[in-house]
């Protein structure tokens, strides 16, 4: 019984100690007074576990406010500098490594860039630039390994969680990756594998668009296309953490081949690779390497109208530059071009359909769009993407639904990977 009561106050104070280091966190800084309105723990209670919070030097003061007729009152905050963070965005396109402080400022950088479907993206080459990207910020940033609460890793695909991480990426044709037992052989800093759209996802809800929201979908376009769902402010992943394949969700039956084996699957239509490829067709091949869609519809039509801008994608493309900037080549060709327009209105009725979707499935306050295509495509067709969704919506829950852009920029998921260590270290109150 004695041991069992020593368990249950040992827990009661490592709760206490979670609970107080969040409102440090998301509120501070804050006095010892407001933590207790906040919490609702007892003024001694506060005093004992910000006493430890103070000696461990994860929390520190930052100045005074006036009292109303006292003394002054001490300002706390958990301390930038008492702990790093490390997020890894595993792209299609690129590995890179951020190292942050506490508070989340950016201190080094590291990218290596990945060829499309070239060898360099087998699960072992990335684990290599992977570990080489954890040396280089660590040596850059001068930070102290034994600092690092951790590092979280933002991949494609479904990551199955439970005595290791294993990764499984249909649309790279890959099943149960062992990432963590790979990434073992070369660091023993802490890991945190997850989806990245779900760890990106995370950022958002918790310092970007979705702040003050318990119910929200953070819809996410780039060379592929996920989401991650936030019911009762927690993410939903489904039985066996595979929820959030959104892309994957089909909007034409028979429709356009989809990288992941099926047909007509809304990244068949949304995704950049397959606005790149749509816009390439209807140009008239200018713009190449468009494959017909299963339902071969209009192929080559108009093929003079597309010249001028396809002839920039291209170029884009032939001068070595990326994805991105061919995607952005037709959304700035867009308020000129004629093809250019019609294969983003398009797209925006496709996309219009899926977050539809999202709507009458979970019912959520907010739609975010976000991921570096989605916010181009939201930045320039917002509007036109909102009245879509209101015709395939329920009118009631969508009107009951705010659809906005991300906030965090286009290339976020490293951040978001960040916030998996972030969010064990608030969770337990220890930086390792």
């Amino acid at each position: 019984m004695g041991q069992m009561n020593r368990r249950t106050v040992r827990d009661l104070r490592r709760g206490n100690r979670s609970t107080l280091l969040r409102q440090l966190y998301f509120q501070g800084p804050v006095s010892r007074q407001e933590l207790g309105t906040l919490t609702g723990l007892s003024s001694g209670s506060v005093s004992n576990v910000v006493g430890e919070l103070l000696a461990d030097g994860l929390v520190e003061e930052a100045g005074s406010v006036e009292s109303d007729g006292g003394r002054p009152r001490t300002l706390l905050r958990v301390a930038p500098g008492s702990g790093h963070l490390i997020g890894v965005d595993v792209g299609e396109t690129h590995v890179r490594v951020e190292l942050f402080d506490l508070t989340l400022t950016e201190l080094a950088r590291w990218e290596h860039p990945l060829t499309p479907g070239g060898l360099e993206r087998e699960p072992e080459p990335v684990v290599g630039h992977i570990l080489t990207g954890l040396d280089a910020v660590v040596a850059k940033s001068g930070a102290e390994p034994g600092k690092v609460i951790g590092v979280g890793v933002g991949v494609p695909g479904v990551v199955e969680q439970g005595d290791e991480a294993l990764v499984h990426g249909p649309t790279a044709g890959r099943d149960a990756v062992p990432l963590e037992r790979l990434l073992r052989t070369g660091t023993e800093l802490p890991l945190f594998i997850d989806n990245g759209a779900t760890a990106q996802g995370q950022a958002e809800m918790w310092f970007g668009a979705g702040r003050g929201a318990d119910n929200a979908v953070i819809a996410l376009i780039g060379s592929g296309v996920g989401a991650a769902i936030v019911t009762a402010g927690m993410p939903y992943r489904g039985a066996t953490s595979s929820a959030g394949e959104w892309g994957h969700t089909v909007v034409q039956v028979g429709g356009r081949a989809c990288r992941c084996g099926a047909v007509g699957c809304l990244e068949a239509y949304v995704g950049a690779q397959a606005v790149l490829d749509r816009y390439g067709r209807r140009a008239g091949g200018v713009y190449g390497g468009a494959e017909e869609d299963a339902a071969g519809a209009g192929a080559g039509a108009g093929a003079g109208a597309g010249v001028g801008a396809a002839a920039g994608v291209g170029a884009c493309l032939g001068a070595g530059e990326d994805q991105q900037a061919a995607f952005a080549a037709i959304v700035g060709a867009a308020g000129t071009e004629a093809r250019a327009r019609e294969v983003l209105e398009e797209t925006a009725a496709y996309l219009g359909a899926g977050i539809a979707d999202l709507i009458n499935l979970f019912n959520p306050e907010r739609i975010i769009l976000g991921g570096w295509a989605g916010l181009l495509l939201g930045g320039r067709m917002l509007p036109r993407i909102r009245a879509a969704t209101a015709a395939y919506a329920l009118h009631r829950p969508y009107a009951q639904t705010e659809i906005g852009l991300a906030e965090l920029g286009p290339d976020a998921v490293a951040l978001g990977a960040a916030t998996l260590p972030l969010a064990h270290f608030l969770a337990t109150g220890r930086a390792r």
